[in-house]
């Protein structure tokens, strides 16, 4: 059974308020099902796990993954934006805190996320005496950062490993019919895994895109995609009442509505950060249009109370927050008796970390809607695989129906070419002059 649950008594928000919307959440549900239906709208991700975890390109995956880690040390993940914060989100978040350090494990290291030379430099240092493979993910094969970083990274393997050899080491990760990528990818015969057309790359972690990567860092991607079945299966329900992927949708918009213009997602796992920051474009891209949205911003809590809390609490009345609570922990550790209690933290003995961690937890949402920043919290029942993969497809359809109900297109992103239209300018790209 799925093991989110939604908690909306911090919020200001009643139950009938949020079902007020209800038809207009219908109308929407029946759009989206009918653009999932087809080839040229971005919805393909809408039952997507259910399909393709039964397709022979999963199977694929699989052995591919077991190929890398049997020959590899690394896996050189190039990709931006989507094509890679699905994958390092979920895989942060389900390692051990010292993943970098277990030498049995092939670790996954990412490129093409930024035009730093300092940053590449340092993981071509890494990299130096280590076996390695690259996974390149691109529709185009042209965007400029994973681009470049190709370039750079295919030249070492080449270098290292000779032609042939290399050629059996990148992995490509692109559109099935055309591009630059794709023509290279069949001119050079490196093994290809399809970006599929009908899905956009914030909502690709679980395609290709991301489970390559997950799957080669050692996560079980059928549990994974088994969380993620599960929760398509859940919210596919229509009824507002029953279905609180919609439910979350529209108290955002709620929350909108009465003028807040920033959400926080709040965890007080760590290594959640990246699954945060995978949130941040999923819901900024998607909604940050025509001059509306709620700003996405991500904090990693008890830490963030020690530099943003003070804003949090007597800042201005703009927010509000949603946090994401493991009611379990996967570990423990018991707090001792200390005879000189110098600390003064005798009177926690015999308690467990994670006891201190969920009071710290309460005592913030206890200060914070005092504060008048409203909270909602998702409770799941502990960080794993499975339960990554039903947070992973409610965000997904959350996002879509909260932009909708925005009266935005979540599957667009017209701002993002503004940089890059000025960038080619400044470095006189042919066709960019005038």
């Amino acid at each position: 059974m799925p093991s989110i649950k939604l908690d909306f008594s911090n919020t200001g928000i009643e139950k009938e308020d949020i079902l007020v919307h209800s038809d207009v959440v219908k109308e929407i549900d029946d759009e989206l099902i009918e653009k999932s239906k087809k080839k040229r709208e971005f919805v393909g991700w809408l039952n997507f796990p259910s399909k393709y975890k039964k397709t022979n390109e999963y199977k694929k995956i699989k052995a591919a993954a077991k190929r890398i880690q049997s020959n590899s040390d690394i896996l050189i993940v190039i990709g931006i934006g989507g094509s890679y914060l699905g994958a390092r989100a979920v895989i942060e978040a389900l390692h051990s805190s010292i993943y970098e350090t277990d030498s049995s494990k092939t670790h996954v290291i990412y490129v093409g996320n930024n035009l730093s030379p300092d940053y590449l430099n340092d993981v071509i240092q890494a990299i130096e005496g280590k076996n390695f493979s690259i996974n390149v993910i691109s529709k185009s094969g042209t965007t400029t950062e994973p681009a470049i970083a190709f370039r750079i990274f295919r030249e070492i393997i080449e270098n290292k490993y000779g032609l042939k050899e290399a050629q059996k080491r990148i992995y490509v990760t692109t559109d099935e019919k055309k591009g630059a990528l794709r023509e290279l990818a069949e001119s050079e015969g490196y093994e290809t895994f399809v970006i599929p057309n009908n899905v956009g790359g914030r909502f690709s972690v679980l395609t290709p895109v991301g489970l390559l990567p997950i799957a080669v860092s050692g996560i079980d991607i059928d549990e994974l995609m088994d969380g993620a079945i599960e929760s398509e299966d859940k919210y596919s329900d229509s009824s507002l009442e029953y279905n609180e992927c919609y439910q979350y949708a529209v108290f955002r918009n709620l929350m909108y509505d009465e003028g807040k213009s920033i959400e926080i997602l709040a965890s007080y796992e760590p290594k959640m950060h990246y699954f945060v920051e995978w949130w941040k474009q999923l819901f900024g891209e998607s909604e940050g249009k025509n001059g509306k949205g709620l700003f996405p911003v991500g904090c990693a809590f008890t830490t963030d109370l020690h530099s943003l809390g003070q804003y949090i609490q007597d800042g201005q009345r703009i927010m509000f927050e949603t946090v994401i609570n493991f009611q379990e922990s996967n570990t423990d550790i018991t707090i001792n008796l200390d005879e000189n209690n110098l600390d003064n933290l005798n009177y926690l003995v015999g308690k467990k970390l994670s006891f201190i961690n969920h009071k710290a937890m309460e005592g913030t949402i206890k200060a914070h809607v005092d504060g008048g920043v409203p909270n909602v919290l998702i409770n799941a029942k502990r960080l794993n695989a499975h339960t990554i993969g039903e947070l992973i497809y409610f965000f997904e359809k959350a996002c879509a129906m909260s932009a909708e109900l925005m009266e935005v297109n979540p599957f667009d992103q017209p701002g993002v070419e503004k940089y890059k239209t000025n960038m080619f300018k400044l470095l006189n790209k042919p066709g960019y002059n005038k």
